[in-house]
């Protein structure tokens, strides 16, 4: 299924990167997004629907957000375990935004991005009592 296109959506993002093949490797194994080399050679992605894209760059990362990008997870237990287990910190636990189920965390460049567990997941009182 082709993405939504529409004025006003939100549709491509430059993530700072220190190491690209690193930074991709991270979010393709812990979110599952598609990584994809282009015409000019820059590593690209699309998130794990297909409804966002962008690519890696190599600048400072973004480490005190003023705008912060939320990544939606199905499950924020197993999602916090990954980031973990591939080289991200936690740096927020989840609890901080109740009712809602986020929490924060940087990626191996130092970048800091929010988890959004959709409260209708199946997976939600796993991630609940994580906080």
């Amino acid at each position: 299924m082709p993405p939504t296109f529409g004025n006003g959506k939100i549709c491509y993002i430059e993530i700072p990167a220190i190491d690209i093949t690193r930074s991709a490797d991270f979010y393709a194994s812990v979110f599952g997004w598609d990584v994809r080399r282009r015409g000019d050679g820059s590593t690209a992605f699309d998130d794990g629907v297909g409804e966002v894209s962008g690519t890696w760059v190599e600048r400072p990362p973004h480490s005190n957000p003023s705008l912060l990008v939320h990544i939606m997870v199905d499950d924020m237990t197993a999602t916090i375990a990954s980031v973990l287990a591939h080289g991200g910190q936690i740096v927020q636990q989840v609890g901080a935004d109740a009712p809602e189920i986020t929490a924060k965390f940087r990626d191996p460049a130092g970048n800091i991005f929010g988890l959004y567990q959709h409260r209708g997941s199946t997976a939600i009182e796993s991630s609940t009592v994580a906080g």
